[in-house]
């Protein structure tokens, strides 16, 4: 046998296993794909799918404060009007429960959301502007605090702005002192004109067996360690 006989078989082989390794490769592939519909290998689908999912819109959160947030005194407001930087301003919430406002003077906000502030200053001003568009934010909130007395490295005012419970304003305040009575650790708290005294477990809520043995903190409670 010549060795150009030798060499054209020799390629003839390796384009017919070629060929077989190719086929196989396709056969795999479309099994692949009835089995998984949802895979990038079948026709684009699954791809389509993910770049739709990628597209929705993200949910509001849960503590959306334009929606939930009720303004309280001392908290700083911000105030603006489309096309009318005059009548945009940054106000404070008095004690009275008012803020001044240009045209309008004293207004009491106390009590709102800032939806409801808003919707409160564009019918008041339509008087003196065409087509208002007001937008209102809480810039600091300063009118949700508890109170922390007693025997703790840092006893004091602290802002509720989040949740938190006994045992989180605790632990940011440097925890109980080395004489603290742990067993007779309470909050007040004032309810429907009424000041009531929780007792507060400190050790089991330390334990974590129970969250209802945490507190859950409201605007204004007072918290003593003796």
């Amino acid at each position: 046998m010549s060795l150009n006989h030798v060499s054209r078989n020799t390629v003839l082989l390796v384009i017919v296993g070629f060929a077989l390794t190719m086929g196989c490769f396709a056969q795999n592939n479309a099994m692949a794909s009835k089995a998984d519909p949802g895979s990038a290998t079948s026709s684009g689908k699954g791809v389509k799918g993910d770049v739709k999912s990628a597209s929705r819109p993200a949910a509001e959160p849960n503590g959306d404060d334009s929606v939930t947030y009720r303004i309280g005194v001392e908290d700083e407001l911000g105030i603006s009007v489309w096309h009318e930087p005059d009548l945009s301003t940054v106000a404070v919430v008095r004690p009275d429960g008012m803020i001044t406002l240009p045209l309008l003077n004293d207004l009491k906000v106390t009590g709102m959301t800032t939806h409801q502030l808003q919707d409160t200053l564009t019918d008041k001003l339509k008087d003196f502007v065409k087509e208002p568009q007001v937008t209102v934010i809480v810039r600091q909130i300063r009118s949700r605090r508890v109170y922390l007395f007693g025997e703790v490295s840092r006893p004091g005012t602290y802002p509720l702005n989040t949740s938190m419970t006994v045992l989180e304003l605790l632990a940011e305040a440097g925890g109980p002192g080395t004489y603290a009575k742990l067993g007779s650790i309470y909050v007040i708290r004032q309810e429907n004109g009424a000041r009531k005294r929780l007792p507060f477990h400190y050790k089991r809520a330390l334990s974590g067996k129970k969250m209802s043995d945490d507190i859950q903190l409201k605007p204004g409670d007072m918290v003593v360690v003796p």
